[in-house]
């Protein structure tokens, strides 16, 4: 019986911790300032990260620095990233915005296409991306809110997950120089 008892708890934990409601996009209707990727991701920025272990303590610090330019409805991203470590790597975003505020997206590390629509301030993109931990390769699902704070600024949460679980974040600030 205490078998029975201890795997009912385990069902409703997990049916609780899965079935938790999350923000959408709609929630973001009529927010402001704007988010207009084209706009904000346009020319030099550069932004200050961390990333938090799955028990929300920090594990590593960076900085970014960004170029970025648009053609029409095609923008390209190149990131060059420096961590407290000394690692140093390179992602160049190619993005393709798409009907109703939606895009599209392809890099480097970045398994498939990444998708993501903005509403109001927010963005929420979503995309696969390979990371390396400790030597070993990991494929890794990101879900990125972004917010605009204003015309310079924004503020990026990234949840960072693993068959179904959250096994870190990234928390980062992002500035147009």
């Amino acid at each position: 019986m205490n078998k029975l008892i201890k795997s009912s708890v385990l069902l409703i934990v997990l049916f609780c911790v899965t079935s938790c409601s999350s923000p959408k996009i709609e929630d973001y209707n009529n927010t402001t300032p704007n988010l207009v990727l084209e706009d904000f991701f346009n020319g030099e920025l550069v932004a200050y990260g961390m990333v938090l272990d799955r028990n929300g303590k920090l594990s590593r610090r960076f900085t970014v620095k960004l170029e970025a330019y648009w053609e029409n409805n095609k923008g390209t991203i190149n990131e060059w990233f420096i961590f407290d470590d000394g690692e140093k790597s390179i992602r160049t975003w190619q993005l393709i915005k798409q009907e109703n505020n939606t895009y599209t997206g392809t890099a480097n590390d970045v398994v498939g296409t990444a998708k993501g629509q903005t509403n109001g301030s927010a963005l929420y993109w979503q995309y696969d991306l390979i990371i390396t931990v400790d030597g070993s390769e990991y494929q890794v699902t990101l879900d990125d809110w972004m917010y605009l704070l204003d015309d310079k600024r924004l503020f990026n949460k990234t949840d960072i997950i693993k068959y179904g679980l959250k096994v870190g974040e990234i928390i980062l600030y992002i500035e147009q120089l």
